[in-house]
């Protein structure tokens, strides 16, 4: 079709009030809830493709009103005996709380209201709600009626329904609809409403309902609301009236009409749970009242528990609930993207701290998940391969007790969403765990060690049991702490170089039975390899995340063996003696020629013997400088270097900075 073609099939089906205030636009927010009916009964059941069964219905009508709901359409009795049988069940099963209000729909035909009263005696409260078409499609299509006739109907109906109502037993509310009003003359709606309350002449005790009914969406939400604002304005026995609004969805805008008719003078909606209804279905009530409390106002209904009302919800019908239907979704409070769970995860962080006090402000959150029972570890970040480093950390540290150090997050994301990206799917916690758990608690291939010692002896004195492909040795060495000298033992086995460059610790979890997580990072070649240990013992918990991150290192580096036996000896040597050890000592102690013993340290330890010497010197004067407040004299004494400035030439040359600077810039 061309833009001729569509202009000339397609033209509006509504009409604009005779006078237009736009007051409702001066108004930004409901600042008070409607009353709300629920037509889950009768319109949303109606449009089934099977029809509840009576115990369906009868515990849908439970959950109505379990979630709030005092006004519950029920059904259209004169219909079928099913509807006549469920409303009569629900009265004589005494299910009916005092405090509700069962609505039952009848047309203005004298056998069919009759139908109706007897349906709803013995209730302690009823609507009766008549309704006929007034637009001008079904007048001059489906009635063949002019405007007086049609407006005789209802008038007739209106008559007809108090004169029952005088000889029926039961305290009785009326309500009338100009059905399809969305595509009727809006003065000739007011004229015909205006005739059926000067029928009833609705008191302060004994109200009327107007309601008008969106029964075929046509038209933009600001249209709606000037249609609804110009017979708020101008209906009789307005003070005694309740105007309802009942839209359906078939523009995609039925929580505008809704929400916009409110605003423009409506005080009750009727609607369905998450938009059941024909064609595209009824304003979703849900969503309307939820919107309401993202805005501080107290609906009056409880979706505290939205999932159980959803599971109930399409258990009862056969429908789903769209991921995408706001609030009861799968996703709609979910965060795949990097940039989004970032600012979420920050947000959280910002609230915990307590900077935001009671308000909830959340970045992509509008409401809190929490308040209608969603589960941020399910519901809020979620992982695939647009995911975030943040997103990654925050399911390990919601759901697993894991918090990362910042170096170490951007590692954890990419490998877990390269790893979703391959499978092309989104990854489960569990998932995500096992992923974290293979690459960095559990990472044993070259080596293990089962077991260690330590002494206080000038410094720590490790005897570290190395397991490797079935056999073990046990290295003796020292070192600044527990760590340290359990690193020196793995770099002197292995020959290998790294500098333990990120350590940190935290509980996973409370009481008797907490458990520690260590991170480590070490550094070689200016690239990190992580790794990380869980244990009560928190010694036991750092070991093994070292152990993790250097497996990851000899991996890479195809470092599949130890050492000689006498090269680590005589390197653990050295550093336990690295203060005065001089070549005789080790002569004297190994039983070995100077030559020999040179050309040996050369050969296995790919460093002289001056060399290793002083490398273990300067990482303890290192040590030293950052954790002490000795002089730099005396450090360069504690570590063997009589001579100051020999010790000052030293240090820069290792490290292009003196010992005063790496002490600042150690502090900082």
């Amino acid at each position: 079709m061309n833009s001729a073609d569509i202009a000339a099939k397609y033209q509006k089906t509504y009409f604009m009030p005779p006078e237009v205030t736009y007051d409702w636009v001066k108004k930004d927010s409901i600042t008070k809830p409607p009353i709300w009916c629920s037509v889950d009964l009768r319109d949303g059941n109606q449009a089934l493709i099977d029809p509840m069964s009576l115990e369906d219905k009868l515990e849908f009508f439970k959950l109505l009103v379990k979630i709030g709901f005092r006004e519950i359409e029920v059904g259209f009795p004169a219909s079928s005996d099913t509807e006549y049988n469920f409303i009569r069940a629900l009265i004589e099963r005494d299910m009916i709380p005092n405090d509700v209000t069962i609505q039952v729909l009848t047309q203005a035909r004298e056998h069919i209201i009759r139908k109706t009263f007897e349906a709803v005696k013995g209730a302690p409260h009823a609507v009766i709600h008549l309704y006929n078409s007034t637009s001008v499609e079904q007048r001059e299509q489906v009635f063949k009626k002019d405007k007086e006739a049609i407006k005789k109907l209802a008038v007739d109906g209106a008559q007809m329904l108090k004169n029952l109502a005088d000889e029926t037993e039961g305290n009785f509310t009326f309500e009338y609809s100009p059905e399809s009003f969305s595509q009727t003359e809006v003065d000739y709606a007011l004229e015909v409403c205006n005739a059926v309350l000067d029928v009833w002449k609705p008191t302060a005790d004994r109200k009327a309902i107007i309601n008008l009914p969106t029964t075929v969406q046509v038209a933009m939400p600001h249209v709606f609301a000037c249609q609804v604002e110009y017979m708020h304005k101008h209906l009789k026995y307005r003070d005694n009236v309740v105007l309802s609004v009942h839209p359906h969805n078939d523009r995609g805008c039925g929580i505008s009409d809704a929400e916009f008719g409110v605003l423009a003078g409506a005080d009750r909606v009727e609607g369905t749970l998450f938009g059941n209804g024909e064609r595209t279905g009824n304003v979703d009530l849900v969503t309307v009242a939820l919107n309401m409390m993202c805005h501080g106002v107290d609906s009056g209904l409880d979706f505290s528990h939205i999932m159980e009302i959803r599971e109930a919800y399409e258990n009862f019908t056969g429908m789903k609930v769209h991921e995408r239907v706001p609030y009861a979704g799968d996703l709609v409070f979910t965060a795949f993207s990097g940039s989004h769970q970032d600012a979420i995860s920050k947000g959280m962080a910002w609230q915990k701290e307590g900077k935001t006090g009671k308000r909830w402000d959340i970045p992509y959150l509008p409401i809190d998940p929490a308040d209608v029972g969603r589960e941020y570890e399910s519901d809020v970040i979620r992982i695939n391969s647009v995911s975030g480093k943040g997103g990654v950390a925050f399911v390990l540290k919601q759901q697993f007790g894991f918090s990362l150090p910042a170096a170490m997050k951007e590692e954890v994301g990419y490998l877990v969403k390269g790893i979703s990206d391959r499978r092309h799917q989104e990854l489960l916690p569990k998932e995500i765990y096992a992923i974290f758990e293979e690459n960095y608690i559990y990472p044993r291939s070259i080596f293990n060690i089962p077991e260690c010692h330590f002494k206080q002896e000038n410094g720590i004195q490790a005897e570290v049991t190395i397991e490797q492909g079935g056999a073990s040795r046990a290295i003796t060495t020292m070192g600044n702490g527990r760590l340290d000298a359990v690193s020196n033992a793995i770099k002197t086995y292995f020959g290998i170089t790294y500098e333990l460059s990120v350590y940190e610790e935290h509980a996973i979890s409370r009481g008797s039975n907490s458990k520690a997580a260590t991170y480590v990072g070490i550094v070689h070649d200016g690239k990190f390899y992580w790794g990380v240990g869980v244990d009560e013992d928190i010694i036991k918990s750092s070991i093994a995340a070292l152990v993790s991150a250097v497996n990851k290192l000899a991996a890479e580096q195809h470092i599949t063996s130890g050492r000689e036996e006498r090269i680590v000896e005589i390197i653990s040597f050295i550093q336990k003696n690295y203060v005065d050890v001089t070549l005789d000592m080790l002569v004297d102690t190994f039983h070995l020629s100077k030559p020999y013993l040179s050309k040996y340290i050369k050969e296995k330890a790919g460093m002289t013997f001056q060399e290793v010497v002083r490398e273990e010197r300067m990482k303890k004067a290192r040590m030293l400088l950052k954790e002490t407040n000795q002089t730099v004299e005396t450090i360069a004494a504690n570590v063997g270097y009589e001579n100051v400035e020999h010790f000052n030439r030293l240090f820069k040359k290792a490290y292009d900075m003196t010992p005063v600077q790496y002490r600042k810039q150690s502090a900082e």
